[in-house]
């Protein structure tokens, strides 16, 4: 069974940076895609960034020119640097990866920005 471990999460203030860690295990397959969504308190969760396994990345206009998502096919492990962070960035960060047709997600991490 796919198990996908989230790492990294924390408390930061405005204009800082975290880096999350997704490592993905249980497949002797290696995922598609993976990528990172979120959720707000009080919203639906979104979409932040996808990575293929050929390195095709895809942002959230949200976040564009301030995250970057990276990934190491070798650790099967994707990658969420976020720099400058805003308030509205605050949110449970979920780690994703595709095997075909079926998407397995993460427990989540917390990321709070405040002063």
């Amino acid at each position: 069974q796919v198990q996908l471990v989230e790492s990294g999460g924390g408390l930061v203030q405005p204009g800082g940076s975290l880096r999350l860690s997704c490592a993905a295990s249980g497949s002797i397959f290696s995922p598609s895609t993976m990528g990172w969504n979120r959720q707000a308190p009080g919203k639906e969760r979104e979409l932040v960034a996808t990575i293929t396994s050929g390195g095709r990345t895809n942002y959230a206009d949200s976040v564009k020119g301030r995250f970057t998502i990276s990934r190491d096919n070798a650790k099967i492990t994707v990658y969420l640097q976020m720099n400058s962070l805003k308030p509205e960035d605050t949110a449970v960060y979920y780690c994703n990866a595709r095997y075909g047709l079926a998407t397995n997600w993460g427990q989540g991490t917390q990321v709070t920005v405040s002063s």
